[in-house]
């Protein structure tokens, strides 16, 4: 038999594509699996200000977060999420999931990347995200700094290191030639990277290693 939790959630659910307009029901993805990927997490920026927001009953925080152009749209599922999380605890939690949800997409939407699912919290973003997150909120960078240019002073000397070695037999065979070519190919792409992201020309996540399999350099 049919239990209560089930009726409500399919309640819920009735009330929410009700709520929806029909071109956003194909971006109900926290109702299927998903594919995390390089995004922001639940415990992100982006959804502890979507959280604050919702307890609150604003919504002027989470705008900043998205593209003039996207806020009419956060404004009418805002709307209706604060509508639907009024029923109940599993409301709550459904109608919340799919803020979220379409804060995150459309965020992703206005850095021009695709959206493929929200991170579970506690997901490791690495050192230097940990630490560029901890700068802001101290008011000092220095950390950051430290961390950024002793992994690039390596990475530099090590693949540095590498292709001076290769290119010293470089013209004792083609395959010597061709190791050569490999090293100092990576060498170069990894120095070209660090100065575009240092002139602020820097790829948007996984985008560097998409433009380089399509061929995206000078060499």
């Amino acid at each position: 038999m049919t239990n209560k939790h089930t009726i409500l959630f399919l309640s819920v659910l009735v009330a929410l594509l009700i709520l929806i307009p029909l071109d956003e029901i194909e971006m109900f993805t926290f109702l299927v699996p998903v594919v995390f990927a390089h995004c922001d997490t639940m415990d992100g920026p982006v959804v502890k200000t979507a959280k604050m927001s919702l307890e609150k009953g604003d919504v002027t925080p989470v705008l900043k977060w998205v593209k003039e152009e996207y806020a009419p749209e956060i404004r009418a599922v805002f709307k209706r999420t604060l509508m639907v999380r009024s029923k109940g605890p599993e409301a709550k939690e459904l109608a919340d999931m799919y803020f979220f949800e379409t804060l995150v997409r459309l965020h992703r939407a206005g850095e021009g990347a695709p959206y493929t699912g929200l991170k579970p919290a506690g997901t490791d973003v690495g050192h230097a995200v940990v630490l560029a997150d901890k700068a802001l909120e101290s008011g000092s960078v220095e950390d950051l700094v430290k961390l950024v240019s002793e992994a690039v002073t390596i990475g530099i000397r090590e693949r540095f290191a590498h292709a001076i070695e290769k290119k010293k037999h470089a013209e004792e065979s083609v395959e010597a030639g061709r190791e050569f070519v490999e090293a100092y190919v990576k060498f170069v792409h990894y120095v070209e990277r660090l100065h575009l992201d240092a002139m602020g020309q820097a790829f948007h996540h996984g985008e560097l290693g998409e433009a380089e399999a399509r061929g995206q350099h000078g060499h």
